[in-house]
């Protein structure tokens, strides 16, 4: 759908408020703000698309977070704009939001590294190593993984907590975009450290002291990695974006890479939609984990089985996805995936929804999501054209 395109774009070009992107254009209170981990998303296609303009919204968006940055290091989840100038700053609801920090560290080391504006990087080094900082008190037990509590991240109703797969990833993207902009013998430390643990704790056949050895030696490998892994043990469901960044950073073996991309293709193919669910396979209310999950909510409950994270397929995940599929090479299938993500993004006179349910297709979350539309931009220039953000090798 060449029209998706320019859409996004558009979306994108309306999104773009004087503090940075908003998350939707919708004038809905919670969306109508400067997020951390949106705002960065919708950065990085700034960056890839090279559109001037969005790529100054992007800079303005990370300056608005560094702003109010916590003294403790912590990123804003998000900064609302009120109609008299006055700015209100949240750092998450019931639990804070971890995601906010490492997407922060993510977004200036790409901005600085794909702009070549280095000078960027060391006017934020000092809120950078700050979140740094920050990501090392929260390892709580020094062991290199961050503990996460629950809704500690973008999947905030759902039931991930603990060493949360997704985070570590983050990091360790986080720590690679540092480490080149100021290249340091503690950083590389830190990011084999981290991939060490992550690799140990999270992937199949290792050997040695592992984090929880009762709960390693009970994992039963089902062809995925485990989304999280608490005190209780680990909680063996597919995260799709967790997937999408591990291969994206390029970890792992080449054996282990093809399974988890056999796995992802062929839960893909398995759906109407022809997209990844958030997480899989859905929590039912037959499951000790329903009441969990049913209880994590502030307001309305919206993980029904199929829906929002419980199942459902965001346009923003599979946009790594498709990301990934166009940077290993697999253009055939990075073109069919763009083709199911642009067509969702065109239901409904190009309403660029949050999620869908991935098994009636039916849209749910709000309309002219831009990180919707962001995902759409990455996928189309990591297909056409040659920029990549930077990941870096393992060092």
């Amino acid at each position: 759908m060449e029209a998706v395109y320019p859409k996004a774009l558009a979306l994108l070009q309306k999104a773009a408020s004087p503090q940075g992107f908003l998350a939707s254009v919708q004038p809905v209170t919670n969306y109508h703000r400067v997020w951390a981990r949106d705002g960065v998303i919708c950065g990085l296609a700034a960056l890839v698309s090279g559109d001037t303009h969005l790529i100054v919204a992007f800079r303005n968006t990370l300056t608005t977070l560094a702003q109010h940055q916590h003294s403790l290091g912590t990123i804003p989840s998000n900064v609302a704009i009120i109609e008299d100038g006055t700015e209100a700053v949240s750092y998450g609801g019931l639990a804070g939001r971890v995601d906010a920090t490492t997407w922060f560290v993510i977004g200036v080391t790409q901005y600085a590294l794909l702009t070549g504006d280095h000078a960027f990087f060391h006017e934020n080094k000092q809120s950078v190593e700050k979140a740094l900082q920050v990501m090392e008190y929260w390892e709580f037990n020094h062991r290199h993984l961050m503990y996460i509590p629950l809704s500690g991240n973008w999947a905030d109703e759902y039931i991930t907590d603990g060493y949360v797969l997704y985070d570590q990833l983050l990091r360790i993207w986080a720590l690679r975009g540092v480490h080149a902009c100021s290249p340091n013998a503690q950083y590389a430390s830190k990011i084999n450290a981290i991939t060490h643990q992550v690799l140990h704790n999270f992937t199949p056949g290792t050997h040695g002291e592992h984090y929880h050895e009762r709960a390693y030696q009970e994992w039963t490998w089902q062809g995925y990695l485990p989304c999280a892994l608490n005190p209780a043990g680990y909680k063996n469901r597919f995260d799709a974006f967790a997937h999408a960044l591990f291969l994206l950073l390029d970890l792992g073996s080449p054996e282990l890479q093809t399974a988890l991309l056999t796995y992802m293709k062929e839960q893909a193919h398995a759906l109407p939609m022809q997209l990844l669910p958030a997480f899989w396979p859905p929590v039912t209310e037959e499951e000790s984990d329903w009441q969990l999950l049913h209880s994590n909510c502030k307001y309305e409950f919206r993980n029904y089985p199929f829906e929002f994270h419980n199942g459902g397929s965001w346009p923003m995940v599979n946009g790594f996805y498709g990301m990934v599929l166009a940077q290993r090479g697999d253009l055939a299938a990075a073109k069919a995936l763009q083709s199911a993500l642009d067509a969702a993004n065109a239901r409904e006179d190009f309403a660029f929804y949050e999620n869908f349910n991935s098994q009636t297709e039916a849209p749910n979350g709000v309309s002219w999501c831009t990180w919707s539309a962001a995902a759409s931009v990455l996928v189309h220039h990591y297909i056409h054209s040659s920029t990549r953000l930077f990941v870096a090798d393992s060092l």
